[in-house]
């Protein structure tokens, strides 16, 4: 039981352990690095981490092949430290959700070593195999051009096994009863250190039913309510983030009816055509997408984001808006990834321009749902192109003007830090932000404060009021007799919006929650806004009393 349902106006952030902060100087970063940032990061007005894998693995997938669920890598530490960080946490009254990967393994799990070796290992069942190869290996691949099929054969064990990711990622046999009776031991596990919840990878892959004589996909949902029903019983307020890129028309499953399943859901629709909006100025197919998502139980919430560690993924959008995202944000081949998406960070797709990402940002915060801001966001941190596939936009953080940026006292970091160009260290970096009073990360702190102040957002809700232009997105919010609007200029021309809010009276004027920019209404109760290009306002409605004295003063 969920009593005060935290989640619905929380500031979430994603970290990875392996590149936030590395405090022993061998170049990976560590809990007890981290554990110096969270001062920085309650100051930001987080309340909510999210910590990417970090128990044991080979570490070819940056953590998602996990070899021992039980237990944090060597290299960043140990339970103890992490038991520290959490409570470190707890004092800074900040929760903390950790990453969730029980899709599949390490082929360097014991688990998998056993059940390759020995046919009457109770592990041969955890797996899913084949006898030969199934004839429709070759479908299926979430990495096309790089991963060439999903069935692969294994000598020892001489059978094919099923691997919906990598092929050192062999999958688990999620159906099992004894993997999901395993898969509730790792989670009480890990409450019992002290986290609040999972972020739960690929929960679509979870949940389905696998195996070679599969016809079309068997989703098993009742799975999510056993998973929701275990953290209920051992921990208050715990809740489950689904990463689960699935059309709308499915989402209330993930939901369930009476939100018995995930607590939040990432919202990739709504973040696919959050960047065709960008791109093509016009925000009719965004609107749509919310309208499409609004659907959900109470108890449920999306989570809003800009960009996370994968591929900015635009398989949701038709081939010509595709397209046209790909010319404004990723335009070469290099930007590009697996065909369908956009490997880059935010600020470098935005050519840098200060107004656009401060829109962007506006508008992620303002998006129905909690917001969720990845590790280095609020510097305007860019990537490195040369580093492969996804390992580009998880360079280290940038904290200093200090060899490596303050990341590490080691020559030789786990990635390499960006030292050159418009988003080298040396350019983009916390210390120098932070004293920089228009820095992009002190606007930052700025709005999210005032996120947390607008709650009408995370547990309202929202409307589209009417306007003539198709490059402003206007939107209100409504909750407990209060009232907010936002609105966003898409377009890279200033112009003047009509909006009419009133339905009463005293429901007319606009208090700007920004800036000093108030909005009396016209007799006819119209308000008439000037938006400078790329330009967001937050106002809240209020009574006329209190903007009439002030004009009148």
């Amino acid at each position: 039981m969920i009593n005060d349902l935290w989640y619905k106006n929380a500031i979430f952030y994603c970290l990875s352990v392996a590149t936030y902060m590395d405090a022993n100087g061998d170049g990976v970063g560590d809990f007890q690095g981290l554990l110096r940032r969270l001062d920085y990061l309650q100051g930001m007005g987080v309340t909510a981490l999210w910590l990417m894998p970090f128990q044991s693995s080979p570490g070819r997938d940056n953590g998602y092949d996990v070899s021992d669920y039980y237990s944090v890598d060597p290299r960043y530490g140990t339970l103890g430290d992490f038991v520290e960080f959490t409570r470190g946490c707890k004092q800074r009254g900040m929760r903390v959700i950790i990453d969730l990967v029980v899709n599949h393994t390490s082929d360097e799990h014991p688990w998998f070593r056993e059940a390759c070796s020995d046919p009457q290992s109770k592990y041969r069942d955890w797996y899913v195999w084949s006898d030969k190869k199934p004839a429709n290996a070759s479908s299926g691949v979430v990495f096309p051009g790089v991963q060439k099929t999903t069935w692969s054969y294994e000598k020892t064990a001489r059978q094919w096994y099923f691997h919906r990711f990598y092929d050192f990622q062999p999958d688990l046999n999620t159906s099992h009863p004894d993997v999901q009776a395993e898969i509730l031991k790792i989670m009480g596990f890990w409450l019992q250190l002290g986290v609040d919840g999972f972020r739960m990878d690929a929960v679509p892959f979870v949940i389905a039913q696998k195996g070679p004589a599969l016809k079309r996909p068997v989703e098993h949902y009742d799975m999510l309510r056993s998973l929701s029903e275990f953290l209920s019983w051992r921990k208050n307020g715990a809740i489950i983030l689904g990463e689960a890129n699935v059309t709308p028309r499915e989402d209330l499953q993930y939901f369930g009816e009476q939100g018995e399943r995930l607590q939040m859901v990432f919202n990739f629709d709504v973040n696919q055509h959050f960047f065709y909006a960008l791109a093509s100025g016009d925000c009719r197919t965004l609107i749509k997408a919310m309208e499409d998502t609004r659907p959900r139980p109470a108890t449920g919430q999306w989570g809003q984001f800009v960009r996370n560690h994968d591929e900015l993924d635009l398989g949701r959008l038709t081939e010509a808006q595709r397209q046209r995202v790909f010319a404004a944000f990723g335009p070469t081949k290099e930007m590009q990834l697996y065909g369908r998406g956009i490997r880059r960070r935010l600020p470098p797709m935005l050519q840098g321009d200060r107004r656009r990402l401060e829109l962007a940002y506006s508008l992620m915060l303002t998006l129905p749902g909690t917001p969720v801001i990845r590790y280095g966001d609020e510097i305007g941190m860019g990537d490195d192109l040369s580093l492969p596939e996804r390992a580009c936009a998880r360079t280290p953080m940038q904290w200093s003007t200090e060899p490596q940026g303050g990341f590490t006292k080691s020559a030789k970091p786990i990635l390499p830090v960006i030292h050159e160009g418009p988003y080298g260290f040396e350019q983009v970096n916390v210390a120098a932000q932070r004293r920089d009073p228009n820095s992009l990360l002190n606007w930052m702190e700025r709005m999210i404060r005032m996120r947390k102040e607008v709650p009408e957002i995370g547990w309202g809700d929202f409307s589209f009021p009417k306007l003539d232009s198709i490059q402003v997105l206007a939107m209100r919010y409504e909750w407990r007799n209060n009232a907010v609007v936002v609105l966003h200029n898409l377009g890279a021309a200033p112009c003047e919006v009509s909006l009419r809010l009133a339905k009463s009276p005293g429901d007319q004027g606009l208090v700007n929650l920004l800036s000093e920019d108030h909005s009396l209404p016209s007799k006819g109760g119209v308000h008439r806004i000037v938006l400078e290009p790329y330009g967001y306002r937050w106002y809240r409605v209020g009574g006329l009393d209190y903007l009439l004295k002030r004009s009148e003063t």
